[in-house]
């Protein structure tokens, strides 16, 4: 058969078969078409192919044009500076600050959190400047902290490279969002001229005695060279890396937070904020009142040394109860307190406390673990000899890292005293006789019993709770034996990390001597000193001390040798202040 052509043709640019198809010619058509059995499909197949191309061709109309409005907008506001806030204002227009939290400039961009309250807050920001008010509407980077050291370690790039990298893109993709910051005042952490005032702060902060050394129980990860924060610990493990985290003492820089502790407490009352959040920040504070009381510790014939155990009670009325003590594994006495049989037992179980974290430990639904330290205390109202036992559910970082154990009265204790057999007092008579037959600890109020002692000089039998409470104290503060107490669940603030990217600790150390030196103000900022190498020492010894010829310096006011401080200041320093 001779090959046969055909040509339709279709007038219109825009058409539907049904409706806008002018003609169509075919030309010589051939004697088979009208019983081919394929040409509607042939007829079909041209149509699909030709409509596929035109709708290439057609420009995609979109009911918001986004593509061409924000653009347009966006290049605008920024060559204008539309929302730059003038130097020189109109003082007779109120002021309105707008701040948001400083973002983490990491590799992967912003998250879909970012917008989420960026949003809000720009909202707000162009509802005041409709209003006539003055506004300042910044933007910044929280941009020194781990990560940034972490990806360095790993691929051997300078954190600085890869975070000024890190913030260009977060500020091209805040600007394709549209948010009407005044770019000009914007701010990063990592850059001197901002962390100058970071130091400057420290600076106050010391010469007030709100910031110290201490030694403190950390969170220490080995396989990243540093502590860590508790937020960063996740079931035992560090949040970046999965790495294993132990609890350890070392001596740390602390801001004293606790000097506030009633002042943030009294202030709640002031806020007008969900009373459920209020009360989560309460709990959070934690103020309780109550006593410190010292239990001499005894040697193997029952005689007492010349070492004292304070505990810290909130229930002083219940001392005659108290039928152990129980000290945190990190207790800086412990050494102290074990016996030469139990050694390695104690060991054991530190090493094994060390790996938990503080939330895991205090969990009241765990099963109690404890070690038996080989030694006794004695209870100075009762006069009894009282074990000293090792347990995980007391922690180190809180009161003073010790307790006086009233197992017929704490849930706690009561459990833990079941499990090692240990010895229950029952000293508070419940008001309700139901309570008083119940075989679980009795935590309420009720008369003091069972509570009386001529050769110690308290009787406190018959009294209510609250009526023994201020006798034992008095008692113990007239006899020497402890004093009345507040204490909060507030820590204060574990302001140092083994890192290299962070703020620079303005103090020197004298050479000798040890005698921290703050800095002079004219000399700040202390910028960090250039590093090729930021692995861990292993050593515990932050990476800043490889920078040999940084570390050595000498006192500005003396010209005595001295030695830089190696650690850092937490991420959130800069970002919070």
């Amino acid at each position: 058969m001779n090959t046969q052509h055909i040509h339709i043709q279709f007038l219109p640019q825009s058409f539907s078969l049904q409706k806008q198809c002018t003609s169509f010619t075919v030309v010589k058509r051939p004697s088979w078409f009208n019983s081919c059995s394929t040409s509607g499909a042939i007829v079909r197949c041209s149509v699909n192919e030709i409509e596929e191309q035109k709708q290439k061709q057609q420009v995609v109309k979109r009911a918001y044009p986004f593509h061409e409005i924000e653009p347009k907008w966006q290049s605008y506001w920024e060559n204008n500076r539309t929302f730059r806030t003038p130097d020189e204002i109109d003082t007779s227009k109120p002021k309105f600050y707008v701040l948001d939290m400083f973002p983490y400039p990491s590799g992967a961009g912003l998250h879909v959190g970012h917008p989420l309250g960026y949003t809000a807050t720009d909202i707000l920001a162009r509802l005041k400047r409709m209003q006539g008010y003055n506004v300042l509407h910044p933007m910044g980077w929280d941009a020194f902290g781990l990560p940034a050291e972490q990806y360095a370690i790993e691929t051997g790039t300078h954190p600085k490279i890869t975070t000024l990298r890190n913030i260009n893109r977060f500020r091209t993709q805040l600007k394709s969002l549209g948010f009407s910051y005044d770019w000009n005042r914007e701010i990063s952490t990592i850059e001197p001229a901002y962390y100058k005032w970071t130091q400057w702060i420290f600076l106050q902060l010391l010469k007030r005695g709100l910031a110290y050394q201490a030694e403190v129980p950390v969170n220490w990860c080995p396989a990243l060279g540093t502590v860590l924060a508790n937020e960063e610990v996740v079931d035992g493990v560090s949040e970046r890396g999965g790495h294993p985290v132990i609890r350890k003492p070392m001596r740390q820089w602390m801001l004293k937070i606790t000097e506030y502790a009633d002042r943030l407490l009294d202030d709640l009352d002031d806020l007008d904020w969900p009373e459920s959040v209020k009360e989560m920040q309460r709990n959070w504070i934690g103020r309780s009142e109550g006593a410190e009381m010292d239990f001499r510790v005894l040697d193997s014939d029952g005689q007492e040394r010349d070492i004292k155990i304070t505990v810290y009670t909130t229930r002083p009325d219940t001392i005659f109860g108290a039928t152990y003590l129980v000290v945190a594994p990190e207790h800086p006495l412990l050494s102290s307190l074990v016996s030469t049989t139990q050694s390695q037992n104690i060991e054991e179980y530190k090493n094994l406390a060390s790996r938990k974290s503080d939330l895991e430990r205090t969990e009241l639904q765990k099963e109690k673990t404890g070690v038996f330290s080989g030694c006794y205390a004695r209870n100075p109202a009762s006069g009894e000899a009282i074990p000293i036992w090792v347990a995980d559910y007391v922690l180190g970082s809180y009161g003073t890292g010790a307790i006086m154990a009233v197992p017929a009265h704490d849930t706690r204790d009561h459990e833990f005293a079941l499990k090692f057999d240990i010895s229950i007092h029952s000293v508070v008579m419940p008001d309700d006789e139901s309570s008083s037959q119940s075989e679980k600890a009795y935590t309420g109020e009720g008369l003091i019993v069972n509570s009386s002692n001529l050769i110690s000089g308290l009787d406190i039998n018959g009294l209510s709770c609250q009526e023994a409470t201020s006798k034992v104290i008095e008692w113990a503060e007239k006899t020497g034996n402890g004093k009345k107490k507040v204490n909060y669940k507030l820590r204060d603030w574990l302001f140092a990390r083994q890192r290299y990217w962070g703020e620079p600790i303005p103090v020197v150390f004298l050479d000798g001597t040890g005698e921290t030196v703050p800095l002079h103000e004219a000399e700040l900022p202390l910028t960090l000193p250039e590093l090729d190498d930021f692995t861990p020492t292993g050593t515990g010894e932050p990476p800043l001390s490889k920078a040999v010829s940084w570390v050595q310096t000498t006192e500005h006011s003396s010209g005595k040798p001295a030695r830089r401080e190696t650690s850092t200041m937490p991420q959130w320093a800069g970002s919070c202040w």
